[in-house]
């Protein structure tokens, strides 16, 4: 092994909304919640991930938590650098002689602008990247799930994050066409907490909101196997007083319409723009759902049923894009029309 590369890690990261996963030596190394607590006196970093979400919503006046990224894309600039560095340091093989520069593949949902790609490459400059480049989230979602995105034939990919729903067809080795909707798991967590106080009367936050989707969320009101009824505790309204209440997925399933119905439209759209002859591929190969919106309990039935196409969940969705990333980084070579 030479010095260079010993000196070198290579790293692929999906910098998402919601959670920030990192491929080292072809491990996930890093699943974290992308967000980080600020000491509001001094500006330096508390923590990071799982240890900084623990204290979302949960603060006083002296702790400030952040998450960076909104609609798959930084919107604080500071504190996403400090997450990133907070992340990167988790990676083991550690010296403290010296800090190896850093490759990376980062990627970024397929409506993201110059300004906010170029917002990307310096937080990864800033992080003591010497190599940065970028690959769009379906492009690498499709990776991730196998598909061969070199050959000549049409694949809908349909990846639903944390803040942005990825809907592309792909062909050739490129986008033909796609739909980038600032409409994911966070309108779905804001949608929970919206019914909850609506319904209940009762007031929850961001974590207990997220529960709720974990365990009783759901995209249609009839499933096969439907989940226990969750327990919920808030501060009732009307009182102040700690309050539990039960709720139920149909309940959430009525919720999450409007949002779901958001992507249903950005799929029919991008099949309606869709050429003919992959429209036919399309029609014999699916749909293809990744991301953690497509743990959503029936939602790839509802799309079938909306579509009359077939609609496969990936294998572990939540993990597709980042494996797609660290495929893009491995064979760069080989995937250099993916990489920007």
């Amino acid at each position: 092994m030479s010095l260079f590369s010993f000196l070198n890690k290579e790293i692929a990261i999906d910098l998402g909304t919601a959670n920030t996963l990192i491929i080292y030596k072809e491990q996930v190394v890093v699943d974290e919640p992308s967000i980080v607590a600020i000491d509001k006196k001094s500006g330096n970093v508390i923590a990071v991930g799982k240890r900084a979400m623990m204290m979302h919503e949960k603060t006083h006046g002296d702790i400030e938590t952040i998450r960076p990224l909104k609609d798959g894309v930084i919107a604080d600039f500071k504190a996403a650098e400090a997450m990133i560095r907070g992340f990167i340091s988790m990676i083991n093989e550690n010296n403290r002689w010296f800090k190896p520069s850093l490759t990376m593949v980062i990627c970024v949902p397929s409506g993201c602008t110059q300004v906010e790609q170029r917002a990307v490459i310096e937080s990864a400059e800033r992080a003591n990247a010497r190599e940065r480049y970028l690959v769009h989230e379906p492009m690498a979602a499709a990776l991730g799930i196998g598909l061969d995105v070199e050959q000549p034939e049409g694949h809908m990919i349909i990846d639903i994050g944390g803040g942005t729903t990825e809907i592309a067809v792909i062909a050739l080795s490129g986008i033909v066409t796609d739909q980038s909707i600032r409409v994911a798991g966070d309108d779905f967590t804001n949608d929970i907490i919206e019914h909850v106080k609506r319904q209940h009367n009762i007031l929850i936050g961001e974590r207990t909101a997220e529960q709720i989707k974990i365990h009783v969320g759901a995209a249609i009101q009839n499933l096969e196997n439907p989940p226990e009824d969750f327990p919920v505790y808030g501060r009732d309204l009307l009182t102040g007083i700690p309050k539990q209440v039960i709720v139920t997925y149909t309940e959430i399933a009525g919720s999450l319409d409007k949002s779901i119905s958001k992507i249903e439209e950005g799929i029919m759209k991008a099949l309606e723009s869709t050429p003919p002859e992959l429209a036919s591929d399309i029609y014999q190969r699916g749909l293809h759902l990744t991301g953690g919106g497509a743990l959503l309990r029936g939602l790839d039935k509802r799309i079938s049923a909306k579509t009359k196409l077939p609609v496969q969940v990936a294998n572990d969705p939540l993990r597709a894009v980042v494996r797609g990333t660290g495929l893009a980084l491995k064979n760069r070579n080989r995937y250099t029309f993916l990489l920007s």
